[in-house]
């Protein structure tokens, strides 16, 4: 890990072939120790990961789903539950599939 960062922090292009080794040496370490995350089970979580595929801030996202950041800011900290607005603009306008929208907590 230490080489990673370290060479990542540096110019990414003179060690690309030697961080991608790394980056999959990495990965069948942590999958092989039961390392490997799950995809998300709530509606939070989904929004989490969205966000960071996306590269998005929350009040970006609000945005992008036509919803209040602060509602968004609720729902992500459990405070208030994700409304049918909010599943629909899930499965519009980001193209998640409607079962799993449906289904999350």
């Amino acid at each position: 890990m230490a080489e990673f960062r370290h060479l990542a922090d540096q110019d990414e292009e003179g060690h690309h072939a030697r961080l991608l080794e790394l980056r999959d040496a990495i990965h069948t370490f942590e999958e092989s120790h039961g390392h490997a995350p799950g995809p998300p089970r709530t509606i939070a979580g989904v929004l989490e990961v969205e966000m960071f595929r996306l590269r998005l801030r929350q009040k970006e996202m609000a945005e992008k789903l036509g919803i209040g950041a602060s509602r968004l800011s609720e729902v992500l900290r459990g405070k208030r539950p994700a409304g049918i607005e909010l599943r629909r603009a899930l499965y519009t306008k980001l193209h998640l599939p409607a079962e799993d929208v449906l289904l999350l907590d």
